[in-house]
Formats: C-alpha cells, structure tokens, sequence
C-alpha cells in the first residue's frame, strides 16, 4: 500500500502479552499500532515509575524485530479536571508519557480534550469559551514539555469534549503556538446525532483547516442504532472514505493511519477494505 502505513490498536488485537500482539498485527498485514499501555498489559505495572529507560528499549526493539511502528504513545487523561490534585497526576502521567515516547521511537504521544468535570462526561459547558480557555492553560505547560523531549503531542477532536470541531482545534494550536503539538484526526469522533447529516462538510473543513498539523490519522466507521451513534470497524457502517484518502494521497505521504473498533474477527477485512479504496482512488 503505496504512501500510507495502515496499523491498529494493539488493544483491538486477540488478547495476549504485548510482545505477541505486535507480531500478531505484522502477520494480519499492519505496518504500524496504537499503544495504550494500560489497556495492554496487566501482567507488569504501567505507571509512573515503571516507564524506565529499560521498558521502553525493550518496546523499541519488540517493534523493531517485527518491522512495525509505534504509531501513537495513547495517554488519554482529563486536562480540564477541576480536581486539582488529580489535574497534576494527569499531567505528571503525560510527562512520564512523553520521556517514554522519546526513548521506545513512538511517532506521537496521543490524547484526547477532556471535560469540565471529573467523571470526563459531556455536558455543554464543554463547548463553553471557559472550557477552551482552561484547556489551553493545563495543556501549554505539558506541551512545553514535549518541546524538552523533541516528542509530538497530538490531541484528537472529539465532538463531546471540549476541542469539538476544527475551529477549536486551529484555536488550540494557534494559541500554544508550537511546532511540537499536532493534530490526531479522527473523521467520526468529529460526529454526534446533531451532525452527522452533515459529515462530509465538517470533514472537508477539518481538512482545510487542519490539514498542514495533522500528524496521524484515525480511521473508523459508525452506524445509527437506537437512537445512538455507534462507532464499528471500518467499512462495516455509513462512512465514505473516498475523500478522506485522496486527501492522505495528495499531502500525507507515508502518515501513519490506524483503524479503531475493529474486533479480531474482522481487522483484515477492515485494513483490506480501505486499501482496496485507496488502490481504485
């Protein structure tokens, strides 16, 4: 697959050590994976103090062994908390995240907006100018700390939390100002029940607007089930990806792309769908 390097959560894979999920990901055809450490591994610690040197290393070299990148480092905590003690061991996780991502090769460390409150709930203060503001302000500082690393911090758009639409998230980066914070794009996560009628708009301005930070991108699908929005694998709901891959093919040379919500029962459908769109395209 010419340009583009399709991977996968490594959480989406048969259960197994970590070391096994990665080879499995190489034999199902992915060129690169999503690390969530605490949704992987429960045999060892994660936290803080367990991201050594040596960890990572050894990381580094189980991706090396099987020719696959680590395409995203996953730290997806509340920065807009107004729990203050808990607002400093999320950033402290961040920190520890971020020297982690220096020393395995992780292409970015990822992370979601956060909400106002502690349960990381919607609720339309999210969208409040208030909310954006106290974002900023708790995510400069760990920003900051990715320029020391020379890591990339990537935050994702997600339509229930505070960075909701591209406008917020060019406001984010305009603000922070810094070569080393980028954009995860995640077309669907941009979606809610109100919108979604409306995709294909909301996904050309996020390219428009986006397109130059846009560091990695997500790809998955969604369908309308009860009144609610579902996220499912790729090819299996509403999405049209046409668009969406002309754009990698014509400024994203070789970006790292991972596909979410797949299930070990249909992940290789799912990578050989969207590379059979990319080859007609």
């Amino acid at each position: 697959m010419n340009a583009v390097q399709l991977g996968i959560r490594l959480h989406d894979v048969k259960k197994a050590p970590i070391e096994e999920r990665v080879a499995i990901a190489k034999e199902q055809g992915f060129a690169c994976a999503h690390v969530a450490l605490s949704k992987l591994i429960s045999e060892y610690p994660t936290d803080d103090g367990a991201l050594t040197p040596g960890f990572a290393c050894h990381l580094k070299r189980v991706f090396q062994k099987n020719d696959m990148d680590m395409a995203v480092l996953g730290c997806y905590l509340n920065l807009a908390t107004p729990n203050e003690e808990a607002l400093k061991r999320n950033q402290d996780r961040y920190y520890a995240h971020l020297r982690f991502a220096s020393l395995c090769g992780a292409g970015v460390v990822g992370t979601e907006t956060g909400a106002v409150n502690e349960a990381y709930r919607f609720e339309e203060a999210n969208h409040s100018e208030e909310a954006l503001k106290l974002f900023i302000k708790n995510l400069t500082p760990v920003v900051r700390r990715a320029e020391s690393m020379g890591v990339i911090l990537a935050i994702e758009p997600v339509f229930k939390h505070i960075v909701w639409n591209p406008a917020r998230a060019r406001a984010v980066l305009d603000s922070v100002s810094s070569s080393n914070l980028q954009i995860i794009f995640d077309p669907v996560n941009l979606l809610d029940l109100s919108n979604y009628e409306q995709r294909e708009e909301i996904f050309a301005e996020a390219m428009e607007v986006l397109g130059s930070d846009i560091a990695m991108i997500h790809l998955k699908d969604f369908v309308i089930k009860d009144g609610k929005m579902e996220s499912v694998a790729a090819g299996t709901g509403m999405m049209n990806y046409e668009k969406i891959l002309k754009f990698i093919k014509e400024r994203k040379p070789y970006v790292h792309v991972t596909l979410e919500n797949t299930t070990p029962e249909n992940a290789v459908w799912s990578r050989k769908y969207i590379q059979e769109i990319w080859e007609r395209s």
